[in-house]
Parts: C-alpha cells; structure tokens; sequence
C-alpha cells in the first residue's frame, strides 16, 4: 500500500508491538505527530515537559519491562537535549530506539534552522546511529534499529528522519515482527565449559559477581539456580541489583565503592570469581592489581569485547548468557561451602557507624518505605547519596524492579525514568528515592506525573546539600565546602502541590509512618520531602585509588 514516511515510521512501530511512546513535538516531527493524531487507539503518548526526560522515561521504560524504549523529538534543540539521556542509556546497555525529525533533504548541509549533525554527535553514545534520505529505505531502516537495539548487548539507536521523508509516499509491506532475536553468533565450545566446572569444583572459596547483564538476558532464575547447586555466594554491582533476592542467604548484596564489608572482604578473599554479566567497572573492582589478588576469573557475557579490558581473566565464555548457565548447571555437583560461607559472616561488622545520629536518618527513611510498599515495589533513583543508601538497604527480590543510572551517573535521571517504569507496569507502584539536589534538575517533570495522573510516590531526601559531593569534600578535600549547599529557597510541598500533587514534609519517623498510611490506602501521585542532616555520610567506602579492601567504615 501508498503510505507516507511518517504513517511508515508507525506502521512498524505496531509491527515490533511498540506502543508507549515518548517525546515532544516540534517543527520537524509535526507530520509524524499529524499521523499519530489517527493512530491513539493503538499508541500511548507521553509528552515530558522536556526532552531529556523523554529518553529517560524510553530508558526506565525499558529497565522496568525488558521491551525496547521508543522516543520522538524534533531536529535541532530537541535533538541535543536527548544527548544526556541517550549516553545514560549507552552506558548501561538499555535497547532503545530514538527517532529525531530532520531538516528537509534539500536544507541538509546549509546551517539551516534548527539544523544539526544528530547522528555525528551521537556516534560514541549509540549502539547504530543513521540519517534516512531515501523514504524507500525507512521502513528496513526501522526494523534493523529494533533489531540491533535489542539483540546481543542491547544499546540505544538514533534515527534521524529529514521532514520531507515523513511527507514523501512510497509502498509499504507489512513485515511480522520476529519471535526470536539471534542470541549469539559464537558457539560455546564444550571443552570451556569442562574447563569451568573443574575450576569450579576445585574451588574452596568461589564468590558469584553478578551484574546487569543477568537482568538483560532475563537469566535471574540461572543465576539463582546455579548458585544454589554449587553453594556460591553472590556479590551484585549496581546494575544486577534485584537478580537474587535479597534476603536470599546467598546474597550478598553490593560490591565496589560502596559495597558492604563482608562483600568486598569476600571478594578479596577468594580463590575463584564468576563473573556473568559484569564489567568490572572502576567503582567496583577499585584498585585493579589488588582486586580478588588470589583469585582466578571466570568471565561470562555477551559482549566479547569486555573481555579482558579493565581485568585479565583466566576462562571466558563468551554468548547467550542462559544457554552457558544452563550448560554449567547441568554438568554441577551439589556442594554446601559450608566453612567459606562461616568465613563471610564473621567479616560481618553488626552497625556501620555514621558521622551522625539524629531522630530522623536515611535509614530511618528506607527501613519505612521497605516496610510499608509492596515487595514489588519498582524503585527508581536519581544519582548521590540517597542513590547508595537505596541499593545498600532496600530488600530487592525480584530482576527489574531497581532502576537507577549506573554507569554514566546521571542526576536529573529519576523521575524521567519513574515515569517510564510506571508507564511500563501501570499494575505495580513506581517509588522514586531521589535527592534535593537531583530533584531540582528535574522537578518540572511533576507536570507530566500530574498531567497523566501517574500514582508515582517521590521521596526526596532532603539534606539541604548536594550530599555526595559535600561527603568527598569532607573526605578528600579539607572540608572545604565549595558550592555545595543548598538552601531552603523551595518549598518542595508547595511546589508539588502546584502541579496538582498531594505533598507531605516530615522530620520524624512517626510522621513518615502517618503519611505512609495514607500511601498504601491507594495509589496516587504523592510527594513526600523527608528532611534528614546534612552531614550523614555513605559508609562504607572505598577511597579513590585504594582497593576494595580498604574500606572507611564511619
């Protein structure tokens, strides 16, 4: 059939089942929203108030459901405020297609208005990155950035669609959407797996590092299995928080900077480290030479590329991450490790110290919300302090329900991605721990939580500082607090209640606790400013350079 370039650009949108979408309008996107106006009872749009949240909100879309995030802006301005949120994406390996409008063909290369090299500018922040200028070519062009933003490592791919294209007709064929995406292009040779499972059962002292990458292949219940069978502890990153539950005796919890003393003792102690699906990122493996020193390293992944490029290994398996546990597993003596795992716990320290202990704390605060919400919960973070004590404290039990901005660290990320995982699970509650000082990059994101009636529950932890940099200031820089501090000059009540938006300040934890009551009667979009001192710290960490080992407790 005879269609346009932008009734094209949705036509295969509903062929890859895709049908949230976010962005805002512009010049060069008017004809693709024109043909949008007749396709709402297959789309939902959520227009963000800016750009920026509009990826994050494709982003935490697609943390939260494992789907692919879709996003339009328009040319220029529009397209360089996605910059943020596409390298956000890139960093942490989340599929997401976005789709920018265009000067028309002839303008192209002539500064003209609202003109911009899109695609030059995000070639190190995209898996693909393409201009269309054939309209022949759109619907293949669409199809292909599905497919590479989902398969293998998943990653963020930009098209840039000129306005004329959006207008010029040309045939379209409908295409069905594949059921299955190739897995791997290399096949595990079964002597590596022989070779795994003797380094495994040789093992005295094996330790499981688990990151995103589990939560990517959906290989949560693998990961669980496997370590179960060989009684393997498991230290998680960031990203591969919620893969095991928490209170899974196996677990133990964050590795890294910010990882609790008998994780990171427990790495640095061991003979063997499985890593699946993790990087070994700076923040976790801190000093590399020293990092699990005795230790040899089994990497696992998907992307052969991370293979020996921040830490020499000794085996990699290299492919489909379920296909090489399932392997694994069925070749796996039953043991218990019961000696190592008494080991750990004596590396246990019972209460981590802080620089203060008033009536109201960050703990207080998590330990609350942990147990008032749903165990469901989806917990969205934007990036500091608060972001390190959530993944310290909450209880995850199950793969995606923490999102958060790990490897780029982008503050301003949160409620972007709130409004993205809500969008992507209207079933379940969307909490978001954010900070005063994230919270003001994106406040005026509440229009959208307001304007869509979207029961987003925003906890700010309110310290009047932007917390972690004034920690690092205290630490490493003589206490010099420079452009830190943040005044009372907004009322975060107020300002909620503005949009439209119930809104609570509390300074105690019978005061959360009343407000939470009020929380779990139904869901609404609500906002709740807990004032908490300025000088809580994250505890432990690990000083910049040392090695994991080297923790500061207090």
């Amino acid at each position: 059939m005879l269609l346009n370039g932008a009734q094209i650009v949705l036509k295969c949108l509903k062929e890859q089942e895709a049908n949230i979408l976010f962005g805002y309008p512009g010049g060069a996107v008017i004809p693709l929203y024109d043909a949008l106006y007749d396709e709402l009872d297959y789309f939902t749009h959520i227009r963000t108030a800016h750009e920026q949240a509009a990826v994050h909100a494709a982003d935490g879309y697609a943390r939260s459901t494992g789907k692919v995030g879709v996003c339009f802006v328009t040319s220029g301005p529009g397209a360089t405020n996605t910059i943020t949120g596409i390298a956000t994406a890139y960093m942490d390996s989340i599929p997401m297609v976005v789709i920018t409008g265009q000067v028309a063909r002839s303008l192209l290369g002539r500064d003209s208005f609202q003109e911009i090299d899109i695609m030059g500018i995000t070639l190190s922040i995209t898996k693909h990155s393409c201009i269309v200028k054939d309209e022949k070519e759109l619907a293949d062009t669409i199809r292909k950035a599905f497919e590479i933003a989902k398969s293998g490592r998943p990653g963020p791919v930009l098209i840039d669609i000129p306005k004329d294209i959006f207008l010029s007709e040309t045939e379209y064929t409908r295409v069905e959407k594949k059921d299955e995406i190739q897995k791997s292009t290399i096949n595990i040779k079964m002597e590596k797996i022989q070779e795994a499972i003797f380094m495994i059962e040789s093992s005295r002292k094996p330790i499981i590092y688990a990151g995103g990458g589990i939560k990517t292949a959906n290989a949560s219940n693998n990961l669980c299995e496997f370590a179960k069978l060989g009684g393997i502890p498991v230290a998680n990153t960031l990203m591969g928080l919620g893969t095991i539950p928490r209170d899974n005796k196996l677990s133990l919890g964050m590795v890294g900077m910010h990882g609790f003393r008998e994780t990171n003792l427990a790495v640095t102690n061991s003979d063997l480290i499985i890593a699946i699906g993790a990087r070994f990122s700076d923040r976790v493996i801190g000093k590399g030479d020293e990092f699990a020193p005795s230790a040899k390293i089994i990497h696992i992944d998907i992307d052969e590329t991370e293979i020996d490029k921040n830490k020499r290994v000794d085996l990699s398996l290299v492919g489909d991450m379920n296909t090489i546990l399932e392997n694994l597993i069925s070749f796996m003596k039953q043991k218990n490790r019961k000696s190592w795992h008494e080991e750990i716990e004596n590396f246990k320290v019972l209460n981590y110290a802080n620089t203060v202990r008033n009536n109201f704390t960050h703990l207080d605060v998590l330990k609350c919300l942990n147990g008032a919400l749903e165990e469901d919960t989806i917990v969205t973070t934007d990036v500091g302090q608060h972001q390190m004590w959530t993944a310290q404290m909450w209880k995850f039990k199950y793969p995606r329900t923490f999102v958060t901005s790990g490897g780029l660290g982008t503050m301003g990320f949160g409620l972007g991605a709130a409004i993205g995982s809500q969008m992507g699970n209207l079933d379940k509650r969307v909490l978001l721990v954010t900070g005063d000082g994230s919270f003001r990059m994106s406040c005026n994101e509440l229009q959208t939580i307001s304007k869509y009636k979207l029961p987003i529950v925003t906890v700010i932890m309110n310290n009047h500082t932007l917390g972690m940099v004034r920690q690092w200031q205290r630490m490493f820089s003589n206490g010099r607090y420079s452009e830190t501090d943040i005044g009372d000059e907004v009322n975060y009540v107020k300002l909620a209640e503005a949009y439209g938006i119930e809104a609570y300040r509390v300074t105690s934890t019978d005061e959360l606790n009343n407000v939470l009551k009020i929380v779990t009667k139904e869901k609404r979009p609500m906002l709740i400013d807990c004032v908490i001192d300025k000088e809580e710290g994250v505890y432990p960490i690990v000083p910049p350079g040392k090695s994991i080992q080297e923790l500061v407790l207090e």
